[in-house]
């Protein structure tokens, strides 16, 4: 009885199947578009903005970006991981300055500015989406610190005793939309209104502090009362 010789085998370079296969090339280009045009649009518009709209940004079909991101929470998670982290390392930064009353401001200037550069991370913070367990360590590093900045500017006697952390973030949320109604005509309109908040949050002042920006004359007060109007 004779055998024929076995046959070689080659077997694939990479795997094929399983979570760890990695993305063919041009899928990986997708992805980063998709991710690319996420980050801008989620800046500008907030995490209403649907699919969709991304794919449209992005250049691709919408099934595409549903292969990569079966929902809108996965592409929050994907996008804003990286940014909290920096939002942690800054205000871990703000922590460690020495003055307690310019930490906590650093912290406070800080956190308001990136918030209003990218209304998605403004609603990372104060929507269902910063709930996500992939933020959760984020969140549980993020409000000690927050905590430890109020404490250490209250101890010092610069900061109101009857000061909370939640006073801080309506404070935010006030400010946030202040950059939101000028934007286009006094961008920076968001820094005086934050200096006015600081003076009423100092326990003490020998005069009032220089504000970030001049006010809006008329003409921009009209300008981003009419933008208001039509809802854009």
């Amino acid at each position: 009885m004779t055998t024929s010789a076995p046959t070689a085998t080659t077997l694939p370079a990479t795997p094929t199947h399983g979570a760890d296969r990695p993305l063919r090339a041009d899928a990986e280009r997708n992805r980063r578009r998709i991710l690319d045009a996420a980050r801008e649009v989620f800046a500008r518009r907030g995490l209403e903005a649907g699919l969709d709209e991304i794919a449209r940004h992005a250049g691709v079909g919408t099934g595409t970006v549903y292969r990569r991101f079966p929902d809108k929470a996965r592409l929050v998670e994907a996008l804003f991981e990286e940014r909290l982290a920096l939002v942690l390392g800054t205000i871990s930064d703000a922590a460690d300055e020495p003055d307690a009353w310019q930490g906590f401001v650093g912290a406070i200037e800080a956190l308001t500015r990136m918030q209003i550069e990218d209304r998605g991370l403004k609603d990372v913070f104060f929507s269902h989406f910063g709930d996500a367990e992939a933020f959760r360590e984020h969140h549980d590093r993020l409000v000690p610190l927050l905590e430890s900045l109020v404490s250490r500017a209250k101890a010092a006697g610069e900061l109101r005793p009857d000061v909370e952390l939640t006073d801080l973030a309506v404070v935010q949320l006030t400010l946030c939309q202040v950059g939101r109604f000028a934007e286009d005509v006094e961008p920076d309109l968001w820094r005086r209104h934050l200096g006015i908040v600081l003076d009423g949050l100092r326990v003490a002042r020998s005069a009032p502090s220089p504000l970030g920006a001049p006010p809006m004359d008329a003409a921009a007060f009209d300008a981003a009362c009419g933008r208001e109007r039509g809802g854009s």
